[in-house]
């Protein structure tokens, strides 16, 4: 945690985020310590301040980050914890690094218990995220059990070595390998980052190490490298200057920007803010879509992850936020693209400690839920960065990471592997909507996904506009269910060639509601039929009756356990004892029909001819009467019995 740290205030104000802090007039020597990234020397002063009383609410949090920054995570989850309870200055970052600091603790009850309250300050999507991950975690099933073969790079320095990138049959990284003492500055006493590369063995292994000199040269910060092949170009970060000197914003800070340098061409600026910094290119030459990290004011956390849409690398769009499934408040850098996947470094809270990687199923309408690779990849360390390209029958790939047991303070390790990283994951997702009428949604319906034992996977409920969504790990064979209140429920199994094909695509839920497809007649509960008639005298149903009658095979299919009457009645013309022997084969023919298309007999409880005993009008016996007012006594009646009882 503390390396990514310190690199990032290594590129002034890089990854995480000390955007807030310029935005305070330095008033003490605390602030002034705290500004230069001097952490230990401010955590003194301030602690002296706070003893003299003079300790404004702002740089308590000053303090609480100094803690942080230097590892002092008791101290920085009492301090956070503090202001957290005066309700100041705690934006969801700080609340980020406040359970980062309780995970560090020895009492990591406290980060469960916190935790417990505050479902209404994080977006559902973090909730999402984080109790799927606490999961796999905890049943150490976030790798797919993968043979990782992870290897120290030959080439690292004593320094920091990160972000590295393929450039043909080499590769690209950044370090703050000193080759002009000159170049040094502090904090850490490290030369600006630059920009070197180094031919890559058959093993993987790099030896000489040498600038690259493919972009133009600076005293200052060229960092985070990545060549795409259809542009033929390399992306990076740059500080800003401005005639050869660093420029800066009207708080002092120093930015980077994006260039773009043509392999044998020309230099351009791609993104550049006095104000933000932008790093980690990433080219996704299948979409077009240029994807950074960034530290604008109004994201998820410290550094978002965003993109652009480009004409051949030529942006085409302001900065669009990839939202809170994959940005949270923590940090998030180095977005990479596999194979659909989208991989990205985070350190929200609930990781394995630090920076850790994530894969992301890329979907039409968005992401998945990201995954945390697990172990291996992995560390209670910082890890991030993360490149892969297949190599022969595996893949090939590298990352950064400050694990024990490196050279120097973040060291470059390959990796191969047999398979791509990350859990297969299952997704469900689509819109809850009503069968007979297809845009209207359905909201606050309990969606289920079950495994073939039929236990609980995932649970979760439609929005204001029907979406759902369930995510969990790949099962072979699953059951979607759904319900709510006087809906109909729905069940479905999908078996493994159905989810293969039904993979990355939508799955509408139909459902029915009761309410919609009953009303009341004659005192008593009947399904909701457009009126039909036999013809004079005959039993036949017609083109006009069946319509009608799918009507009640379909009611019955959506409500299983209604119990149904049919009744038939005639007008007062004709014979009385005609009269019911020609309803009670109506009656017959209708049932007859219900339980050929599927309805159960079981269901259908009765089926009754009344004849002419129900006249709703004075057409009696003897009385004349327009055909119309006859029409109104000639009926067929759906009755549900039960309806007291289905929904009480």
């Amino acid at each position: 945690m503390d390396r990514v740290n310190k690199i990032l205030s290594l590129l002034v104000v890089f990854f995480l985020g000390m955007v807030l802090c310029f935005a305070q007039k330095k008033k003490s020597k605390g602030d002034d310590l705290f500004f230069q990234y001097e952490y230990k020397k401010a955590v003194y002063a301030y602690e002296a301040e706070k003893a003299a009383g003079t300790l404004t609410e702002q740089q308590f949090l000053n303090l609480a980050d100094s803690y942080f920054q230097t590892n002092k995570f008791e101290k920085a989850a009492d301090a956070y914890l503090e202001l957290f309870k005066k309700d100041t200055l705690m934006s969801g970052h700080h609340l980020n690094k406040m359970l980062q600091s309780l995970s560090e603790t020895t009492n990591k009850e406290r980060k469960t218990a916190f935790l417990a309250t505050m479902s209404s300050r994080f977006q559902k999507e973090l909730w999402e995220n984080m109790e799927f991950n606490v999961q796999l975690l905890e049943n150490d099933s976030a790798g797919p059990g993968l043979d990782y073969q992870i290897f120290n790079l030959m080439g690292n320095s004593p320094q920091t070595d990160f972000a590295p990138a393929f450039y043909k049959d080499q590769l690209l990284f950044s370090s703050g390998r000193t080759l002009n003492k000159r170049n040094t500055y502090a904090p850490g006493n490290e030369g600006y980052f630059n920009i070197y590369q180094s031919k890559l063995g058959a093993d993987g292994q790099i030896s000489t190490v040498q600038p690259f000199t493919g972009v133009p040269s600076s005293n200052y910060h060229k960092a985070t490298p990545f060549y795409s092949e259809k542009l033929n170009s390399i992306l990076y970060v740059l500080s800003n200057t401005q005639k050869g000197e660093l420029s800066f914003d009207k708080n002092g800070k120093n930015a980077l920007a994006i260039g773009k340098q043509v392999i044998g061409g020309a230099f351009q600026l791609l993104l550049k803010d006095l104000s933000t910094s932008f790093y980690y290119p990433f080219y996704d030459a299948d979409s077009g879509k240029l994807y950074f990290s960034a530290n604008f004011d109004n994201g998820y956390g410290g550094t978002d992850l965003y993109f652009v849409y480009t004409n051949n690398g030529q942006i085409m769009s302001a900065p669009i936020n990839l939202g809170p499934r994959i940005n949270s408040p923590g940090n998030e850098i180095a977005p990479f693209v596999f194979e659909n996947s989208f991989y990205f470094a985070s350190d929200v809270f609930y990781g394995l400690g630090g920076m850790d990687i994530y894969k992301s199923n890329i979907e039409e309408d968005g992401f998945g839920i990201p995954i945390n690779l697990g172990s291996g990849i992995n560390s209670p360390k910082d890890d991030f960065g993360l490149i892969m390209r297949n190599d022969g029958d595996g893949l090939l790939g590298y990352f950064a990471s400050n694990r024990p047991g490196g050279k120097g303070k973040d060291d470059l390790y390959g990796f191969k592997v047999d398979e791509k990283p990350g859990l297969k994951t299952l997704t469900f997702k689509g819109k809850v909507v009503k069968s007979y009428s297809p845009s209207t949604a359905v909201e606050k319906v309990a969606v289920r996904l079950l495994d073939k034992e039929g236990r609980l996977l995932a649970e979760t409920y439609s929005d204001e506009d029907g979406n759902y969504r369930l995510e969990v790990p790949w099962q072979d064979e699953v059951v979607l269910e759904s319900s709510k209140e006087r809906y109909s429920k729905f069940s479905k199994r999908f078996t493994e060639d159905d989810l293969t094909s039904l993979e990355s695509a939508s799955y509408p839920i139909e459902v029915a509601f009761y309410d919609d497809l009953v009303e009341d007649k004659e005192g008593q509960k009947v399904v909701k039929l457009n009126k039909f008639y036999f013809n004079k005298g005959e039993t036949q149903l017609t083109e006009g009756i069946t319509p009608e009658l799918d009507k009640v095979v379909a009611f019955v299919e959506k409500f299983p356990a209604v119990q149904l009457r049919i009744e038939t009645y005639t007008d007062s013309r004709g014979g009385s004892s005609t009269n019911f022997r020609l309803t009670q084969a109506r009656s017959d023919a209708i049932k007859k029909y219900l339980v050929g298309h599927g309805v159960p007999a079981t269901n259908i409880l009765y089926s009754i001819g009344y004849g002419e005993d129900k006249i709703l009008n004075n057409c009696t016996n003897g009385v004349f009467c327009l055909e119309m007012l006859h029409q109104q006594n000639q009926r067929s009646l759906i009755v549900v019995l039960n309806d007291n009882v289905l929904y009480e």
